[in-house]
């Protein structure tokens, strides 16, 4: 029985353990994006955990099982997407493929790395979910190679508005093991931060672009 709320809080959990996720709503982070951010995400880390990296691995498996059936192949983005996808595929005993970031600039100039067939139904894996921008250039490479994509799994997601809207103007399913609003209660409730902060936290992930001009305010 897959039961999704105790998944969200264990991997919640795990990622504030190990640090694959930090949060520093009073000192924030800069995204290559610009902008500012209370949350970092590096689920790279889960890696080299084994027992953190055998549950992930297991969920993955287990929600693709749940939201989308049997499929033929499983598909990583690179470059986070890539390990966890080779973990999944394995225990599924599936084939896997990964897709670049963009085509290779020498030799067959591959955007899919491994062998695929037209007309197999494929599962793409990604570590995170933030706007879902490189995570659909990925679905629309798979899709341009004559694949039928199931949907996407990922480990976490911010749960931007803005991914949603992506997710379902490119009509792909996604789904995740743990989610920023979980994460933000358990982080709460266990200590990790301090109740006061949970209202700033929310703010950021309401407006993000915005997050930072409302931070001066309150300082």
């Amino acid at each position: 029985m897959y039961n999704k709320s105790d998944i969200e809080l264990k991997v919640a959990e795990f990622l504030l353990q190990i640090k694959a996720i930090k949060l520093q709503p009073n000192n924030p982070f800069t995204w290559a994006s610009g902008w500012k951010s209370p949350i970092y995400c590096d689920n790279r880390i889960t890696l080299s955990h084994p027992s953190v990296r055998t549950y992930i691995r297991q969920k993955l498996t287990q929600l693709i099982q749940e939201e989308f059936g049997s499929v033929d192949v499983i598909a990583g983005v690179a470059t986070a997407g890539i390990p966890q996808g080779a973990l999944v595929a394995q225990e599924l005993g599936l084939p896997f493929v990964y897709v670049r970031a963009k085509a290779k600039e020498h030799g067959t100039g591959s955007l899919i790395e491994g062998e695929i067939i037209e007309g197999q139904r494929v599962v793409v894996i990604e570590d995170l979910i933030s706007t879902g921008k490189s995570s659909l250039q990925a679905v629309d490479a798979l899709r341009k190679a004559g694949l039928s994509v199931a949907g996407l799994v990922a480990i976490f997601t911010y749960g931007f508005d803005q991914a949603d809207e992506n997710f379902a103007a490119a009509k792909c399913r996604y789904a995740t093991l743990s989610n920023y609003n979980t994460l933000i209660d358990y982080a709460a409730e266990h200590s990790f931060i301090a109740q006061k902060d949970v209202d700033l936290l929310t703010k950021w992930r309401r407006n993000p672009a915005e997050w930072a001009n409302e931070l001066e305010k309150l300082t």
